[in-house]
């Protein structure tokens, strides 16, 4: 087998690996959201983290380095800003997000 095959079959077992993990931390969240107030704050927070982690690492394995994404974030953030999404509108959550990446920068 060639190096260049070799080197996409193990991308792709990457990618599907990163897939996998990515829809065990979302429903471990939805689970522990399920349960209430008496859930470990750190639990949730530990789901949020690592699902962001998960997909920038599968961005860039798919070819899209994580600038690119955080320039698409702040397209998406403005957007729903001027469309004033109800997230937006409720809480200015969109807002605080799209500063809080142009602070990262």
């Amino acid at each position: 087998m060639k190096k260049d095959s070799f080197n996409i079959m193990s991308d792709i077992k990457i990618i599907e690996e990163l897939k996998a993990q990515l829809l065990c931390v979302i429903g471990e969240l939805f689970k522990l959201l399920t349960r209430g107030s008496n859930v470990a704050q750190e639990a949730i927070l530990e789901c949020i983290s690592g699902a962001i982690i998960i997909l920038y690492v599968l961005a860039e394995r798919l070819g899209y380095s994580y600038t690119a994404v955080d320039e698409t974030m702040k397209k998406k953030l403005k957007l729903g800003i001027i469309e004033e999404d109800i997230v937006e509108k409720e809480g200015k959550d969109l807002s605080k997000l799209h500063s809080h990446l142009k602070e990262r920068n």
